[in-house]
Order: C-alpha cells, then sequence, then structure tokens
C-alpha cells in the first residue's frame, strides 16, 4: 500500500514537503513513521529518541485528525491515507 506522508515547517527542511512510502498491507502509524525517518540521515533523531520513542513534541495527524501518543502503535492505515508531520505549535 501507498501512503503519503506531508512534512512541514522544520520537518520539512528535514524531510522535504511530501512523500509516499510503499508500506506492507496492515502496517500501522508505528511502522510507517519509522520507515519515514530512515530516509534522512537526520530523521530518526528528528522523531524519536534514544530509545526509539516518538519525541513528545512531534504533532501528528493521520487523514485530518490528530492522533495522540499513545494512539501511535494502535493506527492502522491503508493504502491512500495521508499522515502530516508537524513541529509544536506556538505563537503570540
Amino acid at each position: 500500500m501507498k501512503v503519503r506522508v506531508r512534512a512541514f515547517a522544520r520537518f520539512r527542511e528535514i524531510f522535504g514537503s511530501e512523500q509516499v512510502i510503499d508500506l506492507p498491507d496492515g502496517a500501522g502509524l508505528d511502522v510507517l513513521l519509522k520507515r519515514f525517518a530512515e530516509r534522512r540521515e537526520d530523521g530518526r533523531a528528528a522523531l524519536f529518541d534514544g530509545e526509539g520513542r516518538l519525541l513528545s513534541h512531534v504533532v501528528l495527524m493521520h487523514n485530518r485528525r490528530r492522533v495522540g501518543d499513545a494512539a501511535v502503535s494502535g493506527t492502522a492505515l491503508a493504502d491512500g491515507d495521508e499522515v502530516a508531520v508537524f513541529p509544536p505549535v506556538a505563537g503570540g
């Protein structure tokens, strides 16, 4: 299956604005994020801590819905899905 990943702000500088990643059927969001991170030398450090856990400041959207940290490993993907990766949002 093919899943589109869109990166924004700081993550766009690291990964580029958009990538399509091939995954085996039944793969989840956790598998996608690991494959996405592996595409860049500094990708793993941008998304994961030293123990392989997603950094708490990474904001994820799956098909335009926010995915909480606890739901990452349980989020199933399907062909044609879209995942967006954002840094923390701040402003004033």
